[in-house]
C-alpha cells in the first residue's frame, strides 16, 4: 500500500476532526458564558466553511488511492492464482507481493477506525451540547443571552449536521476497505498454503535426481527449451514489461553501467590520482582497490537509476545486485584492510569461486529462471565451482592470511554440501544453502575488519595496561558488540538470503516456531538468541561493576580492601546473574508451576547433597565479615600460609613453600587456627641457647642482648630480652626472646641464630654439647 493513503488519512484526521476550541470552563454567571461559547462555536463554524475546499481535495485523493487499491489488489490477485506450481522463483515472488500488501493494508486502514471514532466522540458532545441548549429556560434571560442561545444552538446543529456527514463517508470507505481486506486475506491464505508447499520442495520432497536426469537427458533438454520459450517468449498481441527482449535489453543497460563504473574507476587511478600517493604498496593493491571502489560506484548508479526507472523488471533487479555489490563491496574492502599488496592476489583468487557462484544465483533469481532450467545446469556449474574453489585452496592457502583460508575451508564444505544436495534432486536446498553463506561471509568479513582495528587500538593504547577509563569502551566491543553480532548476523544472513528468494514470511514463521512448546516453557530460535545476547551484555556489566569497585576500594587503601572487594564481587554476581536469570526464565516463559513441580520433586535429594555447600556459604559469609581478611598469615593443622582468597565454599591459602591449599569454609570455621597478622603482624619467638656451666651468665645476657638489639628483622619497640631459662644436663639454658615480622619469621629466625652464635664464639664462650660417661664392668670370675 503506497504511503500516501496514510498520509491522506492522516490529514483528514488532523483537518476534519473539530478542535477545542468550542469548550467553555465556569464564568462569572450563564450569560458571560452563553456568550463566550457563541464566539467560540462561531470561530469553529467559520473555520469548518473554510476547510470546505480542503476537505473536498482529501475525498479526491481518497477516492485516487481506492482506485489504486483496486488495481494493486486485482493485480496481485492475477499474479497469484495465474502461477504455475514448477515456478518456484515466480511463484514465491508473487505469495512475498501478496502477503506484503496484505500486511501494509493492515496498517494503513487502521486510522480509520481512530477516525471514525473520535468524529462519533465529537458528534456526541454536540448533541448533548444541543439538548442542554434546548432545554434552558429562555425566560430567565435577558435579549442578548436569548440571541446567544439561539446562535449557539443553530451552530451546534450545523456543526454536528457536517460532522455526521463525514462519519457516513469514513464508514462507506470503512466498508470498502473491510471488502477489500476480505478479499487481500484471502491471498495472504492462499499465499501462506504456497509457502508451505515451497518449503516442502526444498527441504523434504525435492525433485527427481541429476541421475535421472543425465539418463534421459535429450527429454529434460526438451522440456527445459519449451519452458525457456514459453516463458520468453515475446507476446503476441501485448508489451510485457518481463518480455525477454525488455529484459535483456535491461540486462545490457545493467552490463553498460557495470563497465561505465569499471572504466571510471580505473581512469582516476591510473591518471587522475597523482603519483605521489601511487607508492609500492598501492601499486600492488590497486587492482583490488579499483574493483572494490568500482562496485561501490555501481551501486550508487543502479540507486539514482531505480529512483527515475518504474520498470518492475529494473526495479528488482537493481535492488538485488545492489545487495550484491555489497556483498562483494565488502569482501574487496575487507581484504584490502587486512591484508598487504602480496597477499590481496591470492586472497581474491580464493574468493573468486563463490563470488561467482553468488552472482549466477542473483542471476537465477532476476530473471526468474523455470525450475527445469535450474535442476538441468545448476549441479555441474556447481560442481565446477566446487573443483574451482579445491585448485585455489590447494594452490594459494599458504599465501593468504589464516582466517581467510579458514573460511574458504568452510566455503568448500558449503560447495561439497550444496553438490550433493543438488545431484540428490535438493536444487533449490543447495541454492538456499549457497546463498545463505554468500551472506554469512559478508557478515563475518565485516566482523573480522572490526577484530582488526580492534586489536590496532589495543596494541596503540596498551588496553591490557590501561585503566577502566580507557578500556571500557574496548571491553564494550570485545566482550559484547562482538559476539552479539555473531548471533545477530547468524539469523539475519538467514534472513536476508531468504528475502532473496521472498521467503521472509517464511523464515520469520521458522524463527518464532515453538520447538517446545508447553504451558509452562516456551522455547524457540529467536528466543534463545535472545537469551544469548542477554548473556553476553549481562557478562559485561558483572565485569564492569567488579572492576569498578576493585579500583575504588583500592584508592580508599585500607588493610582489608581485598576482602572487601572478595565480598563485592559475590554480591554482584548474586544481584546481576540474579536479574539475568529472571529475565531468561521470563523470556522462556518459565513458569512457577513449572518450578515448582521440579522443585518439589528434588528438595529432598538436593537437600541432602546441598547440606555441606550451605553450612559452607554461612561460614564464608560469617569468614568474609572480619574474621579473615585477604592476605592475613595464619596457622591451621601445622600448615602456615596467606589467605589468598574467600569464596562461598572455601578458602584457598599460599603455603610457604608455595603451593595453595583449600580449607573448607565450615572446617576453617571450627577450627582452632592462629591468624598470625589479624593485631599486629609480630610473632613472639623465643630461642633456647645452652652455654656450659661456670660461664658468667650476666656478661653473656649482656652480650646477647647488645649484639641482638643491632638486627632489623624484629619488633624495635619490644627489644630483645635473655631469660635464664634453668639447668640443663650439659650446659647452663637461657632463652632469647623477640618479636619477629610472621610475614618473614624464617629470615628473621635465621638471623638472630647466627648473632648469637657469632656473639658467642666472639667472646670465647663455649657451647656444651651432650656427653655421656660410659662404666665397663668386667666380670672377674670370668676373666680367671
Amino acid at each position: 500500500m503506497k504511503r500516501t493513503l496514510f498520509f491522506a488519512i492522516s490529514l483528514m484526521a488532523v483537518l476534519l476532526l473539530p478542535q477545542p476550541a468550542c469548550a467553555v470552563l465556569k464564568e462569572a454567571n450563564l450569560k458571560q458564558t452563553l456568550a463566550i461559547l457563541r464566539e467560540e462555536i462561531t470561530e469553529r463554524h467559520q473555520e469548518i466553511q473554510q476547510e470546505t475546499a480542503k476537505r473536498q481535495q482529501i475525498n479526491d485523493n481518497i477516492r485516487k488511492q481506492v482506485r489504486t487499491i483496486i488495481q494493486r489488489s486485482s493485480q496481485n490477485g492475477l499474479m497469484l492464482y495465474s502461477q504455475k506450481q514448477d515456478y518456484i522463483f515466480d511463484l514465491t515472488y508473487a505469495c512475498h507481493e501478496a502477503t506484503e500488501l496484505y500486511h501494509d493494508y493492515g496498517s494503513t486502514v487502521r486510522p480509520f477506525n481512530k477516525v471514525l471514532g473520535q468524529l462519533n466522540s465529537e458528534i456526541n458532545r454536540y448533541d448533548s451540547l444541543i439538548v442542554v441548549l434546548q432545554k434552558m429556560p429562555v425566560m430567565v434571560l435577558d435579549d442578548k443571552s436569548r440571541t446567544d442561545r439561539n446562535v449557539c444552538l443553530t451552530l451546534a446543529t450545523d456543526l454536528k449536521k457536517q460532522l455526521t456527514e463525514q462519519a457516513e463517508d469514513i464508514i462507506k470507505y470503512q466498508q470498502f476497505f473491510d471488502n477489500v481486506g476480505a478479499n487481500l486475506k484471502e491471498m495472504n491464505d492462499y499465499a501462506i498454503e504456497k509457502y508451505n508447499t515451497i518449503q516442502s520442495s526444498i527441504f523434504v520432497n525435492g525433485d527427481e535426481t541429476y541421475f535421472s536426469i543425465l539418463s534421459s537427458l535429450g527429454q529434460h533438454i526438451k522440456d527445459t527449451s519449451e519452458s525457456v520459450a514459453e516463458k520468453y517468449k515475446p507476446k503476441k498481441h501485448s508489451i510485457s514489461q518481463w518480455d525477454g527482449r525488455i529484459v535483456f535489453g535491461l540486462f545490457l543497460m545493467i552490463a553498460f553501467y557495470a563497465l561505465l563504473a569499471l572504466g571510471l574507476n580505473v581512469l582516476f587511478f591510473r591518471y587522475v590520482l597523482p603519483k605521489k600517493y601511487q607508492n609500492e604498496e598501492f601499486l600492488k593493491k590497486r587492482p583490488c582497490i579499483t574493483l572494490a571502489t568500482s562496485v561501490v560506484t555501481f551501486a550508487i548508479i543502479l540507486g539514482i537509476l531505480k529512483a527515475f526507472v518504474s520498470q518492475s523488471f529494473f526495479q528488482m533487479a537493481s535492488s538485488l545486485l545492489v545487495e550484491y555489490a555489497w556483498l562483494l563491496g565488502v569482501i574487496l574492502i575487507s581484504m584490502l584492510l587486512r591484508m598487504n599488496g602480496d597477499e590481496i592476489k591470492s586472497g581474491f583468487k580464493i574468493y573468486t569461486p563463490i563470488i561467482v557462484m553468488s552472482f549466477i544465483v542473483i542471476a537465477f533469481r532476476i530473471i526468474l529462471i523455470p525450475n527445469e532450467l535450474v535442476n538441468l545446469i545448476f549441479p555441474p556449474i556447481l560442481l565446477l565451482c566446487a573443483l574451482w574453489q579445491w585448485h585455489v585452496i590447494r594452490k594459494y592457502d599458504d599465501k593468504t592470511p589464516r582466517s581467510d583460508t579458514f573460511y574458504t575451508y568452510i566455503t568448500l564444505t558449503i560447495f561439497v554440501i550444496s553438490v550433493v544436495c543438488s545431484w540428490m534432486g535438493y536444487t533449490l536446498l543447495s541454492v538456499q544453502l549457497l546463498i545463505w553463506w554468500v551472506m554469512e561471509l559478508t557478515c563475518i568479513q565485516s566482523i573480522t575488519c572490526l577484530l582488526f582495528w580492534l586489536k590496532i587500538y589495543e596494541e596503540k593504547h596498551d588496553i591490557e595496561n590501561a585503566k577502566l577509563a580507557k578500556k571500557w569502551f574496548y571491553n564494550l566491543m570485545t566482550q559484547v558488540i562482538v559476539p552479539v553480532l555473531g548471533v545477530v548476523t547468524f539469523l539475519f544472513s538467514i534472513y536476508w538470503a531468504a528475502d532473496v528468494f521472498n521467503l521472509t514470511d517464511m523464515t520469520w514463521k521458522v524463527f518464532n516456531y515453538q520447538f517446545v512448546d508447553e504451558p509452562n516453557i516456551k522455547i524457540s530460535i529467536l528466543r534463545l538468541a535472545i537469551v544469548i545476547i542477554l548473556y553476553f551484555v549481562f557478562r559485561y556489566f558483572s565485569r564492569l561493576c567488579k572492576t569498578l569497585l576493585k579500583e575504588q576500594l583500592q584508592k580508599s587503601g585500607g588493610d582489608n580492601w581485598r576482602s572487601k572487594d572478595m565480598m563485592g564481587k559475590n554480591i554482584i554476581q548474586i544481584l546481576i546473574w540474579g536479574t539475568f536469570l529472571f529475565l531468561a526464565l521470563s523470556i522462556l516463559h518459565i513458569g512457577n508451576k513449572w518450578l515448582m513441580v521440579i522443585a518439589g520433586g528434588l528438595s529432598t535429594g538436593i537437600g541432602f547433597a546441598m547440606k555441606d555447600i550451605l553450612e559452607n556459604i554461612y561460614y564464608g559469609i560469617s569468614l568474609m565479615t572480619g574474621r579473615i581478611h585477604i592476605g592475613d598469615t595464619i596457622l591451621c593443622d601445622g600448615v602456615l600460609g596467606t589467605v589468598k582468597s574467600i569464596s562461598y565454599t572455601s578458602t584457598m591459602v599460599e603455603v610457604e613453600d608455595g603451593s595453595v591449599m583449600a580449607f573448607q569454609n565450615s572446617q576453617l570455621f571450627t577450627k582452632n587456627y592462629k591468624n598470625l597478622t589479624k593485631n599486629h603482624g609480630w610473632e613472639l619467638t623465643v630461642i633456647p641457647v645452652g652455654v656450659s656451666y661456670g660461664t658468667n651468665i650476666p656478661k653473656v645476657r649482656e652480650w646477647l642482648t647488645e649484639e641482638c638489639s643491632k638486627l632489623d628483622c624484629f619488633d624495635k619497640s619490644k627489644g630483645v630480652k635473655v631469660y635464664f631459662a634453668g639447668f640443663g644436663d650439659s650446659s647452663v639454658d637461657l632463652k632469647v626472646k623477640c618479636w619477629i615480622d610472621v610475614r618473614n619469621r624464617y629470615v628473621a629466625n635465621s638471623k638472630i641464630h647466627e648473632c648469637i652464635y657469632d656473639t658467642l664464639n666472639k667472646h670465647g664462650v663455649e657451647i656444651p654439647f651432650p656427653q655421656r660417661d660410659l662404666h665397663v664392668i668386667t666380670d672377674n670370675a670370668e676373666q680367671k
